[in-house]
């Protein structure tokens, strides 16, 4: 009994480290104007599925749910939370399939397989919520129009000159690339950092 409590009170206190560690991440951040001149691609979502591949989907989704906290907490928000909301609808799209693949296929192949599935869940969840929330909500704030958008994207990208190709040159590219470095780096790294921890849970 006292090493099961043991066991649960380390699992929250690497939810929570995690969850922190996600919310750090969203600090450093880097542009790709080509694809997107307004969004930022960051590591955030790394610690969430490391940690869901570790902890299970429960804890996955207490880490994002962690992340967004402390972001709110802290920082508070420029979006009227329409930014949060699709951070957190991208998060789950991404992690929870994944993780939740992984457990009932626990090799290599399978947090591959789980890590594609996560990824084009995601990227369908992006298309949705860019057309049908952020950029929405740009027009509201700022008075803008698709047009506007358009006219911004195209500056950066002159392949994008309607709401289709910038669908097909902006968003999906976007988190593409977003989602592989995350998918390569949680693949490559897990067993190299889930190993000790997981030595120090037990």
């Amino acid at each position: 009994m006292e090493k099961s409590k043991m066991f649960n009170a380390r699992k929250l206190t690497m939810t929570a480290m995690f969850g922190a560690i996600s919310f750090i991440l969203m600090f450093f951040k880097l542009n790709i104007p080509f694809f997107s001149p307004v969004a930022d691609f960051d590591l955030s979502a790394f610690p969430e599925l490391l940690g869901g591949f570790m902890l299970g989907p429960i804890c996955a989704l207490v880490i994002i749910v962690i992340k967004l906290a402390l972001k709110l907490a802290i920082l508070g928000t420029s979006t009227m939370f329409t930014g949060e909301l699709q951070n957190l609808l991208l998060s789950i799209a991404y992690v929870l399939p994944a993780v939740l693949y992984y457990r009932k296929n626990r090799t290599k192949k399978g947090a591959v397989i789980g890590v594609v599935i996560g990824s084009v869940a995601s990227i369908i969840i992006a298309v949705f919520t860019n057309i049908y929330l952020i950029f929405p909500f740009y027009m509201e704030v700022f008075g803008m129009d698709w047009e506007k958008i358009i006219g911004m994207f195209s500056a950066a990208n002159s392949y994008i000159k309607d709401v289709p190709t910038l669908i097909a040159f902006s968003i999906v590219p976007f988190n593409l690339i977003s989602r592989t470095v995350t998918s390569l780096l949680t693949i490559l790294l897990y067993k190299k950092i889930s190993v000790p921890m997981k030595k120090w849970m037990a």
